[in-house]
């Protein structure tokens, strides 16, 4: 679990926003699971908030259960090397991607698509795996309350310090 009066430890805020990929999730009000490829992840200057963008049309269903519910879960991986965790929060927003969403999606869509291409896929790939209308950005925001391990493995599950 992750202590709220902590931030993130600078290890894993460097995961964060390093070459990985990105998954945001959350259920609807049936209990169905929706998620998105998110495009970047930034960490608040204390450590303890992270916002999340991801493109605002083909993530409507995402981003109504988590206005709805107030739920999120952010899945970082290195493709690379499968390096997994998973953070959690109860306290998600939906909010205007502001000027930094620009720079900071270049940025992740850089480094993710460094990593993919160490195990064979092209930038062409990546381009249109990533592939969004910038002006169409959404963020999600919220607190990591629970980090886990989600590397396959033995410790898959397993919290995470922070």
């Amino acid at each position: 679990m992750v202590d709220q009066t902590r931030s993130l430890s600078p290890a894993l805020i460097a995961f964060l926003q390093g070459d990985v990929s990105l998954t945001l999730a959350c259920r609807d009000a049936a209990g169905w699971p929706t998620l998105g490829r998110a495009l970047a992840c930034e960490v608040s200057s204390d450590g303890g908030r992270l916002t999340v963008y991801l493109a605002r049309t083909p993530n409507a269903a995402l981003l109504a259960a988590v206005m709805e519910s107030g739920l999120a879960a952010l899945v970082v991986t290195k493709p690379s090397t499968h390096h997994s965790v998973q953070l959690k929060g109860r306290d998600a927003a939906v909010v205007l991607a502001g000027e930094g969403a620009g720079p900071a999606v270049a940025h992740h869509v850089a480094g993710f698509t460094r990593d993919v291409g160490l195990i064979g896929f092209s930038a062409a790939f990546s381009r249109t795996l990533m592939a969004h209308d910038p002006r169409d950005l959404a963020a999600v925001t919220f607190t990591p309350e629970a980090a886990f391990d989600q590397t396959p493995g033995p410790r898959a599950g397993d919290p995470v310090q922070p």
